[in-house]
């Protein structure tokens, strides 16, 4: 039997310990903090609680199989202990989080073990400490290559759909797409993603992703014009009431996953003469807001 930790125990982290459960490996939770009660997916209208452990003691950790990273990709310097804990010569850790530099980001604590990037699209949300309810989607995206297909293998017969992509480096570029504008509007709005049909506001959407394609091409990226409307049509398919990881995280107060989206784009534009001023403008928006609503600062 596998044996498989996750670290992080939020939205993702769940999810992931879940589907890994399911697919009949040994699962521990890596968590900062106790949750205080069963962990629980609710997955299409019912409740599943996750069996799996919750740890809070680094020294409490011993080396596994996998290592499933699901915290926030800025929250990844804070993993670094576990990391060290949880790796062995023979070890894979799956990056479960956004950004385009998963491998470089995590390799450097991960003490030699493989690190495999994955691409999460599940739209998950953690309504209390330890719930959480899947809203939509159940595919996550890895390179094509014996890690991914082994990655498959591990989570096979579970309710993840996991696909191997041939092209990741273009996979990542279009799934920072797929953030870079959404997250950041819902989340300085404070709406669903409702807001993005608003005329001005579809506007200004067009042109972050225009800037994003521009950087992700200069970044060597197979990206083209067209991926604009796509990213678009993407969006249309969420209903009004969907709402994003940065708007959940800003409703919760927690640390917003800035640098990583709009940061990014705006650090490579100046990087490559490629101007961002709208991404930019998002970068410094979003830092500039208090640490929670309502919150002091």
């Amino acid at each position: 039997m596998p044996e498989v930790a996750v670290i992080g125990a939020g939205a993702i982290g769940t999810a992931a310990a879940s589907a890994a459960e399911q697919a009949g490996a040994d699962v521990v939770i890596c968590a900062r903090s106790p949750v205080g009660g069963p962990v629980t997916l609710e997955l299409n209208g019912e409740e599943r609680q996750v069996e799996a452990p919750v740890i809070c003691d680094v020294d409490a950790a011993r080396p596994v199989d996998w290592v499933l990273l699901a915290t926030k990709a800025q929250q990844t310097p804070q993993a670094a202990p576990w990391l060290a804990r949880l790796c062995r010569p023979g070890t894979v850790v799956v990056v479960l989080q956004n950004g385009v530099d998963h491998v470089e980001r995590v390799a450097p604590l991960a003490d030699g073990a493989a690190v495999l990037p994955a691409l999460v699209y599940v739209a998950v949300e953690r309504v209390a400490p330890g719930k959480v309810v899947h809203r939509r989607g159940r595919r996550v995206v890895v390179p094509a290559g014996a890690p991914g297909r082994a990655f498959t293998d591990l989570l096979g017969g579970s309710w993840l759909e996991i696909v191997e992509d041939p092209d990741f480096r273009a996979a990542a570029w279009r799934k920072l797409l797929g953030n870079v504008a959404a997250n950041p509007v819902t989340a300085l709005t404070g709406r669903r993603m409702g807001v993005l049909r608003d005329p001005e506001v579809r506007e200004l959407v067009r042109v972050l992703l225009a800037e994003a394609v521009a950087v992700g091409i200069a970044e060597g990226a197979n990206l083209g014009p067209d991926d604009v409307p796509a990213t678009l049509a993407f969006y249309d398919g969420f209903g009004e009431q969907d709402g994003t990881s940065m708007l959940y995280d800003r409703l919760a107060g927690r640390e917003l996953e800035n640098e990583l989206l709009s940061g990014a784009i705006t650090r490579l534009g100046r990087r490559h003469g490629v101007p961002t001023p709208a991404n930019q403008a998002m970068y410094a928006l979003i830092g500039a807001l208090a640490p929670a609503p309502g919150g002091g600062g």
